[in-house]
């Protein structure tokens, strides 16, 4: 009979602390949930400060030291224009020389190879122009058929805008994300008649960088815009408070 009073004891005394160990988790679950989500956005304009601009040259020949002469002579041409335009020759950097054997291939009626001839050796090298006078630069890549008209096959691509600034200019922008998800958080709070708590946990978001006004999709992974010389920078920050 003791025996089982005292077993009727201890299965009373764990349903009490079951009941209370459930209730007290509980109720710091529903504290948990007490919290504020909010979202804050950075966004600044600017102007790249740095412009990069390449192009290529090449020259065919049937051996290879006339192929070399030829694009000797045609590299030539290139610094004497670039420097015509104001290039300083520490802002011209020229590639290895790139070669090629070049063969011509005849085929059967069957669509099998009959025979392959040689017919010369194609040379090409690059030029990559990069310099912080932007607008003289960008000036020069639209004058730039100036120097195809002499005979020097150039083959040009668009050029590239970059901000040397863009560290700085994030470190601006996380601080103006920050103030403004703080900012939504204090108004939420406020019209809820709630006080806010501490802060519990901050993120970041993806850091973005697209042409202004343009239509570029932000991608998950985070943009940057090298085509656009405006351009729009954009990040954000989440915050999760605790409300009172």
């Amino acid at each position: 009979m003791l025996k089982n009073n005292f077993n009727v004891i201890i299965i009373s005394v764990a349903v009490v602390i079951s009941a209370y160990l459930f209730s007290n988790a509980f109720q710091n679950r529903n504290k948990n949930n007490d919290n504020i989500s909010v979202t804050g956005l950075g966004k600044k304009d600017f102007v790249s400060d740095l412009i990069v601009w390449s192009g290529s040259f090449s020259k065919k020949s049937a051996t290879l030291k006339e192929a070399y002469a030829a694009l000797d002579a045609d590299r030539e041409k290139i610094k004497s224009y670039l420097s015509s335009k104001g290039i300083a020759p520490n802002e011209m950097v020229f590639s290895a020389v790139n070669f090629n054997k070049d063969f011509q291939t005849i085929f059967n009626e069957n669509g099998t190879t009959k025979q392959q001839f040689f017919t010369g050796f194609t040379l090409t090298q690059s030029v990559i122009i990069q310099s912080k006078e932007v607008n003289k630069i960008e000036e020069i890549s639209r004058q730039s058929s100036e120097l195809i008209n002499s005979g020097v096959e150039f083959y040009l691509n668009p050029p590239e805008y970059y901000y040397t600034k863009l560290a700085e200019l994030k470190i601006k922008m996380i601080a103006e994300a920050t103030k403004d998800a703080s900012i939504r958080a204090k108004s939420i709070a406020k019209n809820a008649d709630a006080n806010l708590g501490n802060l519990k946990k901050s993120d970041m978001g993806v850091f973005q960088i697209t042409g202004q006004n343009s239509s570029e999709d932000f991608s998950y992974g985070g943009s940057f815009n090298t085509q656009s010389k405006n351009k729009t920078a954009n990040i954000t920050v989440k915050l999760v408070y605790q409300v009172n």
